[in-house]
């Protein structure tokens, strides 16, 4: 048997702050570089990258970010410890990319693409790893809702992974929607751990 407390204040604080965050991020980044920035096709990094105006809010919005999910993956203490530390890992790879900018004549940046691929990959594949067995387990942290939660994430980044090889057009749509669900997502594993506390759960 192992004992699962309930989720502190602060991670339901630091869990909501990051979806609402990284979009108010890039709306308000968006709106300040000259002329039009087209969401659909360009990246959320495009905003953060070194020459862009203002690059300081997205580069604070993903800082923030990053720190947000650093902070849920200590307060999420229902999850399985090995999910919780690959969200942690999430958030501090997050922190590396702002840290990390790409430059805005193009060419990329090695560091900003391991850090940025990095936290994809910890982001997507985290809720696999963070499940557990027994007959109070929130229904977050239940094996076939997180692996569903999981498979979701990799359809979403296989997606925008293919319209960055493609160049189709929709890069920026598909770094969104995926960012967004990522974001998303602790939330709501947060919140059903919060209002299904249980102490007594079996570990298997």
């Amino acid at each position: 048997m192992v004992t699962v407390r309930s989720v502190p204040w602060w991670g339901l604080v630091s869990s909501a702050v990051a979806p609402v965050l990284l979009a108010c991020g890039w709306a308000v980044a968006a709106g300040l570089q000259p002329g039009s920035f087209d969401a659909v096709s360009q990246t959320i990094s495009a905003l953060a990258a070194d020459g862009a105006a203002d690059r300081w809010v997205m580069t604070g919005a993903l800082l923030g970010v990053g720190a947000c999910y650093v902070l849920t993956g200590l307060a999420l203490r229902p999850a399985a410890p090995a999910g919780r530390l690959i969200l942690i890992a999430g958030g501090i790879a997050c922190i590396l990319v702002a840290a990390n900018p790409e430059p805005t004549e193009g060419g990329g940046s090695l560091a900003h693409g391991v850090w940025a691929t990095s936290c994809f990959i910890a982001l997507t594949v985290w809720p696999a790893a963070s499940w557990r067995r027994g007959s109070g387990v929130p229904w977050g942290l239940r094996p076939a809702v997180s692996v569903s939660a999981a498979a979701v994430m990799v359809c979403l980044l296989v997606w925008f992974e293919t319209e960055l090889i493609t160049g189709s057009g929709q890069a920026g749509l598909a770094e969104r929607i995926l960012a967004e669900a990522q974001a998303g997502w602790p939330l709501i594993v947060v919140l059903t751990a919060a209002a299904g506390r249980t102490t007594g759960l079996t570990g298997r």
